[in-house]
């Protein structure tokens, strides 16, 4: 390069031909602190490769324990289970809808114009949604005993400020004009929600509760590990006896459900687009 070129050069991208050192030596920092880091967590999480290399031995034993899977005669209790997921997270997904279609009204800055609220409002949301709904399945099993009531009411707590705040992130992004058109009218404020928002909004809503279906249906089967019904109850039975081929036709089963429940959803989220 002649000098005339590496003028303009330097010109152009100084930053890159003359070498910023005390901005290098923070990025070699930072990148020491995050290893030094890293290598504390491997060891105080005890990381080591003899425990990874026993570990993969006794799953490979229990793989092969799994192998024909057999439903071990019991293929309408699994079947019954199975359709008991399916119950706990559509009614779970149901109630939190119902519970978080007026909070979403709520939330959302074209409907409550006060900005104190709004802020509060959604603050709130954000909190509530830190619950997970194991927790919430720990809390409620305990209270109302096994079964798949507490995981119903559990998907549904967990759900409730996460669709709230989809909603009225859906309502936001809605056009005002026809909300302006339906008021201009003389209308109720009611039928200008029903004639003026629902028709853009409603969509976009259905196709959040078809996503959040399809994620209770997953988060059931854990749900039913810690005592709430349905298939993971029978799952852990299985496991809790070492009856390993009847867990892999469990998870078989479960895995194709799942597969076929989101390739529905997908197809109906498509349609609703």
């Amino acid at each position: 390069m002649n000098s005339r070129a590496y003028e303009r050069a330097l010109a152009t991208a100084p930053h890159i031909l003359r070498p910023n050192w005390p901005r290098r030596l923070g990025v070699v920092a930072a990148v020491g602190l995050v290893l030094a880091a890293l290598a504390a967590m491997v060891v105080d999480l005890q990381l080591a490769p003899e425990a990874i290399v026993a570990g993969v031995g006794k799953l490979g034993r229990f793989a092969h324990a799994a192998f024909p899977p057999s439903d071990g005669g019991q293929w309408r209790r699994i079947l019954h289970a199975l359709g008991e997921t399916f119950a706990m997270a559509f009614a779970g997904t149901v109630l939190a809808a119902v519970a978080a279609a007026p909070l979403g009204l709520i939330g959302a800055k074209t409907v409550v114009g006060q900005p104190v609220v709004h802020f509060l409002f959604r603050r709130a949301l954000d909190w509530c949604r830190g619950v997970p709904s194991l927790v919430w399945a720990l809390i409620l099993v305990s209270a109302f005993g096994l079964g798949p009531f507490g995981g119903v009411i559990a998907l549904a707590l967990a759900d409730i400020p996460s669709l709230a705040k989809l909603f009225s992130e859906a309502i936001e992004n809605s056009d005002e004009r026809p909300m302006e058109g339906v008021r201009s009218a003389g209308v109720s404020p009611l039928m200008a929600l029903r004639y003026g928002l629902a028709p853009q909004a409603a969509p976009v809503i259905a196709s959040q509760c078809l996503f959040f279906l399809e994620s209770n249906f997953r988060n059931a089967a854990v749900l039913g590990i810690v005592g709430a019904g349905g298939i993971g109850f029978e799952l852990q039975e299985r496991i809790r006896v070492f009856a390993f081929d009847e867990a892999a036709f469990i998870i078989i089963l479960y895995m194709v459900c799942v597969a076929v429940l989101d390739t529905v959803s997908q197809r109906l989220r498509a349609r609703l687009a």
